[in-house]
């Protein structure tokens, strides 16, 4: 009489049910012709096999190793499934520098102009000198920790090895969500810490005294503009006249001037020129209210640019900007530096940057109890919150207020 067979345990343990042999346990892991398969290893781990075609066109097997065989067909699976959808592995000679340049001309189309050119810059100036020439399968935690390494002992500033460790932990997500690698090294190591940056804005008496100065000058109205309304040096130099209502008292932001790189440049022409981007954040596209200094100092301007461009005659380059060079191009952001630093100087103040005039614009409006919600939506930030932690120095003074209040309003004097 024949001895029945035990039926085979259906759960993840991968054991065998008792009466079934090891060969009849490997016959149940075969698969078809391209299905791959699932074998138990000596060590009691289990292994799924499949073959794939790497980039170079090179037949080769890819394994997964599990510690139970459910979880094995699983990672098999979606292995083949990655395949079967068209994603090609990375061949042996796939190194983290080809890789990255395939990536940057699939995101290319997806990014802002000046987000690519940063991305674009990080990968040849910094991660291609330092991990470039690693297997892309083989990148580890501490190839990615040594970069970090040799690019601050050749002088960069920390903050720029954040931004260039933020561009490969981007890529090699892409990597992952591809299954061209099995986890991202990146997202492993901790970028180094960049020193906090001491915020610089003007008071009330530094800022009239900046105003005082460019009185009469060519750019009074965006110095006006810059302190009363907090915009950011970009999306000045991007401002247009369709987007200014003068009569209503307001005006649009809907791009930012930004620099980029050329698609082909002709022979002695620079590298980058200078385009208006779309803003940075769907908040980032907004209105904003201008009050009648602004207004005044806008009329004026306007008045003396028609002069300009009268004289300009048929040199003039019509592109409607507000604020623009003698002939109507964009106005570089070199030369309104240096023009800031000028009247600094005249002014007897302390020298700040560009962007400071915006962090004293929130400054002075927070400082006389503006609603944050209306300071944050004025600079474009995506939540409250960003403007609350970024000008948290101001709000002290409110709190008090709001305690005074509190107490005359329940005081029984």
């Amino acid at each position: 009489m024949e001895k029945p067979v035990a039926a085979a345990d259906s759960g993840g343990s991968g054991t065998p049910a008792r009466g079934t042999s090891k060969r009849t346990s490997r016959r149940r892991a075969r698969r078809g012709n391209g299905e791959g398969s699932v074998r138990r290893r000596s060590t009691g781990s289990w292994e799924a096999r499949f073959a794939v075609v790497d980039a170079a066109g090179q037949l080769r097997r890819q394994s997964f190793f599990a510690p139970t065989r459910r979880e094995a067909e699983q990672r098999l699976r979606e292995a083949l499934s990655q395949r079967d959808g068209g994603v090609v592995a990375p061949g042996p000679r796939e190194t983290v520098e080809r890789f990255l340049a395939t990536w940057l001309e699939g995101v290319k189309p997806r990014l802002r102009p000046n987000t690519w050119a940063r991305y674009e810059e990080h990968v040849r100036l910094h991660l291609g000198p330092t991990v470039g020439r690693v297997p892309l399968t083989r990148l580890s935690p501490n190839d990615v920790q040594r970069a970090h390494a040799a690019l601050l002992g050749r002088g960069l500033a920390p903050e720029t090895v954040r931004r260039a460790h933020a561009t490969l932990r981007a890529a090699l997500q892409d990597a992952l969500r591809w299954r061209l690698i099995a986890s991202n090294p990146a997202a492993l190591v901790r970028p180094p810490r960049a020193p906090q940056r001491e915020m610089a804005a003007l008071s009330l008496a530094e800022t009239r005294a900046l105003l005082q100065a460019s009185r009469g000058g060519p750019l009074e109205a965006l110095w006006v503009l810059a302190v009363t309304t907090g915009l950011r040096q970009g999306e000045l130099l991007a401002l247009r006249w369709e987007d200014v209502d003068l009569e209503g008292g307001s005006l649009r932001v809907t791009g930012t001037l930004t620099r980029v790189a050329r698609e082909a440049p002709a022979e002695g022409q620079p590298k980058t020129h200078q385009v208006i981007a779309p803003p940075e954040t769907a908040h980032s596209r907004r209105r904003v209210d201008i009050g009648s200094l602004a207004v005044e100092a806008l009329r004026v301007h306007r008045g003396r640019q028609a002069e300009e461009r009268l004289r300009a005659a048929n040199l003039w380059v019509d592109k409607d900007l507000v604020f623009c060079g003698p002939m109507g191009g964009y106005l570089h952001r070199d030369q309104v530096d240096r023009q800031l630093k000028r009247l600094l100087a005249e002014a007897t103040l302390p020298v700040i940057r560009f962007h400071d005039l915006r962090h004293t614009a929130a400054t002075l409006l927070l400082g006389r109890d503006v609603n944050p919600k209306k300071v944050s939506e004025m600079l474009g930030h995506s939540t409250v919150a960003i403007t609350l932690d970024t000008y948290s120095h101001v709000l002290p003074g409110m709190h008090r207020q709001a305690a005074l209040i509190m107490d005359e309003l329940l005081s029984d004097n």
